[in-house]
């Protein structure tokens, strides 16, 4: 019997179930305004491979996600132009909340409560693995990249500020 923490489902998980996409499970000791930093250190991740999950909006507060590496930000001037919206700011914590049916720190780009546009920085796309939110604050998913685009129909941007 495995000694590995059980993580109960989450709608993340159970769209990858339905959907037939393998992943990997990663529970962490979650640890309030860690992020990515902290999940790749304690599983002793690659933090240019570990990508959060920002609920951002538009002028017209229509919601969109952005699937960015753990280390970099989103220069949102970039983002907007490549959206083709006026300005993308970031959502405050509960109207991020209200869109996605997750509590931030536990935000999945899957399974949101409400419908949303998805993008994707394109240099996580040559990855094998990436490692995103499970829905779940303490829980990574390992997924390949191309699945979360297929099964998203996320589109790629170039947004990411810091240098590789």
């Amino acid at each position: 019997m495995s000694k590995e923490k059980h993580v109960s489902e989450t709608p993340a998980t159970q769209l990858l179930k339905k959907s037939k996409v393998a992943y990997t499970e990663h529970p962490y000791d979650y640890v309030d305004h860690g992020g990515a930093t902290e999940a790749a250190h304690q599983l002793g991740l690659n933090l240019h491979q570990v990508a959060k999950t920002l609920i951002m909006e538009d002028e017209n507060a229509k919601p969109l996600v952005v699937v960015m590496h753990g280390d970099r930000e989103v220069s949102t001037k970039n983002l907007a132009r490549q959206t083709g919206a006026k300005r993308v700011a970031p959502c405050t914590p509960e109207t991020a909340q209200k869109h996605s049916g997750y509590l931030v720190g536990g935000t999945s780009p899957l399974a949101t409560r409400k419908k949303m546009p998805v993008w994707i920085e394109a240099s996580l796309l040559p990855y094998r693995t990436i490692y995103v939110n499970g829905g779940r604050r303490g829980y990574l998913i390992g997924i390949a990249p191309s699945e979360l685009v297929r099964l998203l129909g996320a589109k790629e941007v170039n947004v990411g500020l810091g240098k590789d």
